[in-house]
């Protein structure tokens, strides 16, 4: 693609601060914005003015957006039900598209992308920006290099302290209280998932099969209402569907298990939970630590314990991925240290030079099918469900990505 020329759909808080602090900061042109909300449109388009482009069009309407033929390229921060809708009429209308993340809501969406990619062959990527974290592409780099022996086990969450957000979402029109009160399910797969799924090479060379889900009770966001918004008459008197941890097991081709935490209603630090584990060594994102079972990172009195709680940082120069080292040399930016910035300079790099994207619509379909499979099995009391296989058999012959 020679010009890249955007329409913004979604300028929620999301959406606002990546048009700001991203994509504008990337000089990349901004032709079109959206949003349901007129107040939003607008300060969306006088961002773009701010960063000294032509305003461009407003619209409240996402088939606008498409149908405006000086757009090329669609980017897709809205809220979770809609993103498939939008990236369906968008890859329809020959419009490549980077789709904000989100669950499913059933399998029918998952396949529907897939569907839609392979045959218009749109350009399309899955904005799953923890791909791109520094410690997670060391760790992926440290298992391509062997470091961790063979790859058993991987642990990731999403554990963030969201009741404020939820619980406050009608005055901020925040999506997630919808969600809360009417779905049980593991609601946001993919921060944690994504870079697991990198490291075991899911759909290319290996697949997830089976899912099992189960959900405590929903009492946080019933608690945290009654002391913080007691004169809210319409929650305080609401049931929560969403369960306060969600825990999901999922098995693997080659035998690996992934086990995955939502936690996002109780009083907790925020943590993805990232851990590798393997035959000959281990990462672990709560504490940032490194063990490696050789004997150079021993001691002779070695107490793990002691030595490798907090010790990342030392395998940084020598494993760092080499995207991050470069990108270091140039200069961090952007939102949630760097990812964000990283992520968007990826997919514009791909448009234009017509490379497949890293994080694809069939790691879109996989990683999102897990919400609404978790649905299924918490419904069923934890039941076993599988997992599709959206790559059609052609994840034995994908080649894995480094």
């Amino acid at each position: 693609m020679k010009e890249i020329r955007i329409g913004f759909i979604g300028l929620g808080s999301r959406g606002y601060w990546l048009l700001k602090d991203v994509v504008l900061k990337q000089k990349e042109q901004v032709v079109a914005v959206c949003d349901v909300y007129e107040d939003r449109t607008q300060k969306g388009a006088e961002l773009v003015v701010e960063a000294g482009q032509a305003r461009p069009a407003e619209y409240s309407d996402y088939l606008d957006v498409i149908r405006d033929e000086n757009v090329n390229t669609i980017i897709i921060a809205t809220a979770w039900e809609s993103h498939v809708r939008i990236a369906l009429a968008a890859m329809y209308a020959g419009k490549a598209v980077a789709m904000e993340v989100g669950g499913a809501y059933e399998l029918k969406d998952c396949w529907d992308l897939v569907e839609a990619y392979e045959k218009t062959g749109t350009p399309f990527m899955f904005l799953e920006n923890c791909c791109f974290g520094r410690r997670e592409m060391m760790a992926l780099n440290m298992v391509r290099k062997g470091l961790f022996g063979e790859v058993v086990h991987c642990a990731g969450g999403y554990q963030h302290d969201l009741r404020d957000e939820i619980s406050f979402g009608r005055e901020n029109r925040h999506y997630r209280l919808r969600n809360y009160l009417n779905r049980n399910c593991e609601n946001y797969p993919t921060h944690d998932l994504g870079p697991i799924a990198k490291v075991l090479n899911i759909n290319r060379g290996n697949r997830m099969m089976t899912l099992a889900s189960m959900a405590s009770k929903a009492a946080g966001l019933r608690d945290y209402i009654r002391e913080n918004k007691s004169d809210d008459e319409f929650l305080k008197n609401q049931t929560f569907a969403q369960g306060d941890v969600v825990t999901t097991v999922i098995r693997c081709a080659h035998g690996e298990t992934i086990v995955l935490t939502l936690d996002t209603t109780l009083p907790r630090y925020y943590s993805r939970n990232f851990t590798v584990r393997g035959t000959k060594g281990m990462y672990e994102e709560v504490t940032d630590s490194v063990f490696l079972d050789r004997p150079e990172d021993k001691a002779h009195d070695f107490d793990w314990r002691k030595t490798c709680s907090g010790n990342a940082a030392q395998y940084e120069e020598e494993y760092d991925h080499p995207v991050w080292k470069k990108y270091i040399q140039e200069g961090v930016q952007g939102g949630h240290d760097g990812m964000d910035w990283l992520e968007f300079q990826t997919f514009f790099a791909c448009l234009r030079e017509n490379r497949p994207m890293p994080v694809d619509v069939y790691d879109a379909a996989s990683w999102m099918a897990v919400t609404a499979l978790s649905e299924m099995s918490i419904a069923r009391g934890g039941a076993v469900v599988d997992v599709p296989d959206f790559t059609g058999g052609r994840w034995h012959e994908r080649l894995p990505q480094d």
